[in-house]
């Protein structure tokens, strides 16, 4: 049992603090699940579809029918885990804003694989691809409320090799693409590359010391950048359900625009995942980083053309989320995500000059209830709160928004 343990420590992916969502946290697969079905629809509620602007406070009510099918096979060689879902949003009030519709469509499909050549030897792929209308905060490119729907896949590529007993290291590729139907200058492409050496430092820990370089493309006025990380970190299991990932360093950031700099960033990533007992899980993250996204914006609505670039735009981003059986046919559900961003370095990228800093804070929550009806059917009931203070025009709003759902699991 104990060189089982200590392996499995050895040989977490390099992925798990940035590949699948700030949240992730690999599992630890012990056996093949046959294939499960999903079939829902939940009615929304909406006291503000479209935040911010002209339509603030535009009242809706939707109903979002969707489908899905997840499954995992496990040999002593591969595991393998496929899970897609598909859905589509319709408004029976379509949205006030101009050049909204009344129906969206929804997709999210994820292929996750790793093969072991041999003891030493193995390779990893985590592929996700989303389609959606409302921006998922945990996967660390959504800062604020964008109108349009919205594909955004990744894919990334590594392979580990154990050198010694204690030694490994793990080399990958990575492709992100994240493209917006209707919003100007916000696409971006993104490649790293990446290695990372780990050291087994005791039956519990891995230390970590990794180098990461990327470049990314920017859509419209957006400029293109290149990013370097030179990070160390701590993998730590208090406990065969509880595990705590940690890489802290340093981000060397080049803007390639006319008004463009370098700049040198402290960087931090954090993610958890304690099963504290059969009744309560919970999941938490924390990044701090310079990011590429949102990094134009408009300074006065009623002048389309008045825009400013910032090169820095210090984002902190914190989740967390858990749930409690209350009993064997209900349980509660809740989390919270905290987004601070400053914006720093602005220049106007009409007339020259330099543009005011400004600061930004969202605060994401929500809290449920799921309910086990029969053997094959669940309702939930949910209930989400959005605020967002903003220096930046016409993105000040409260939302509130309540779920009625039900669905079948076979």
């Amino acid at each position: 049992m104990k060189t089982k343990f200590l392996t499995s420590v050895a040989l977490i992916a390099a992925t798990a603090a940035y590949g699948g969502g700030l949240y992730n946290v690999p599992n630890d697969t012990e056996a093949s699940m046959p294939i499960k079905w999903t079939a829902g629809l939940d009615v929304i509620w909406d006291d503000n579809t479209t935040p911010g602007g002209n339509f603030d406070g535009d009242e809706t009510l939707s109903v979002n029918p969707y489908v899905g099918f997840s499954f995992v096979t496990l040999t002593p060689q591969t595991t393998l885990d496929v899970y897609a879902r598909l859905g589509v949003i319709y408004y029976l009030d379509e949205p006030a804003a101009l050049g909204s519709d009344d129906t969206y469509g929804q997709a999210r499909v994820g292929v996750d694989l790793t093969h072991r050549f041999n003891e030493r030897l193995r390779f990893t792929t985590r592929n996700f691809l989303s389609y959606e209308l409302e921006p998922d905060y945990s996967y660390g490119f959504a800062s604020n409320r964008q109108m349009g729907e919205y594909l955004y896949w990744q894919t990334d590529n590594s392979v580990g090799y154990r050198w010694t007993q204690r030694f490994a290291t793990y080399t990958g590729f990575q492709l992100t693409d994240l493209s917006y139907d209707n919003v100007d200058n916000a696409d971006r492409s993104t490649w790293t590359i990446y290695n990372q050496f780990r050291y087994q430092h005791g039956p519990r820990s891995v230390l970590t010391a990794s180098y990461r370089y990327s470049e990314t493309d920017g859509d419209g006025a957006a400029s293109d950048s290149t990013n370097q990380y030179l990070l160390v970190g701590i993998e730590h299991r208090f406990s065969p359900n509880t595990i705590l990932i940690v890489n802290t360093g340093a981000q060397l950031r080049d803007i390639q625009g006319a008004n463009g700099d370098d700049s040198t960033n402290p960087y931090l990533e954090l993610a958890l995942r304690s099963q504290i007992n059969t009744q309560f899980g919970i999941r938490g993250f924390i990044r701090y980083a310079v990011e590429d996204y949102d990094t134009v914006v408009g300074l006065d609505p009623t002048i389309p053309t008045m825009l400013a670039e910032y090169d820095e735009r210090l984002t902190l981003r914190l989740g967390v989320s858990g749930e409690y059986q209350l009993s064997p046919s209900l349980s509660i559900f809740g989390g919270v995500n905290l987004i601070t961003t400053s914006y720093e370095s602005g220049n106007l990228l009409s007339g020259g000059g330099g543009a005011p800093d400004a600061d930004e804070t969202l605060i994401n929550a929500y809290i449920g209830a799921s309910l086990k009806l029969t053997d094959y059917l669940y309702g939930t009931l949910t209930y989400n709160l959005t605020n967002s203070d903003s220096d930046i025009a016409n993105r000040d709003y409260d939302r509130n928004r309540v779920s009625v759902g039900l669905r079948a699991e076979f």
